[in-house]
């Protein structure tokens, strides 16, 4: 069984890290309890059915997903979690896994 950090606890593991540490601070007082009610807990909106999906019908779940997070309370914490995590599927924060990859890509100079 995979053990998933509360979002403080990531927190406190990254807080070497200044963008983290901003992150941290931003999201200090928002309560775990806001964090246990949020509305990600449908995993199925957030990490897909387990049974195929086409192309339609993910894009149309992962807007609805974003819709959820875009008013969501906890957004920046989930935000700090997913780019400690990595995950390789969901949606994070409104991210999906492979736009949460793109933005912790170190940029290349030109």
């Amino acid at each position: 069984m995979t053990h998933t950090p509360r979002p403080g606890a990531v927190l406190r593991l990254v807080a070497a890290d200044p963008a983290m540490r901003l992150l941290g601070e931003l999201t200090d007082d928002l309560s775990v309890e806001v964090a246990d009610g949020a509305a990600c807990a449908d995993p199925e909106l957030h990490t897909g059915p387990d049974v195929p999906e086409t192309a339609q019908e993910r894009q149309a779940r992962e807007d609805v997903a974003k819709s959820v997070c875009a008013e969501c309370p906890i957004r920046l914490r989930c935000l700090a979690m997913a780019l400690v995590l990595r995950p390789e599927v969901g949606i994070w924060a409104g991210y999906t896994a492979d736009e949460l990859a793109a933005l912790s890509r170190p940029a290349v100079a030109s």
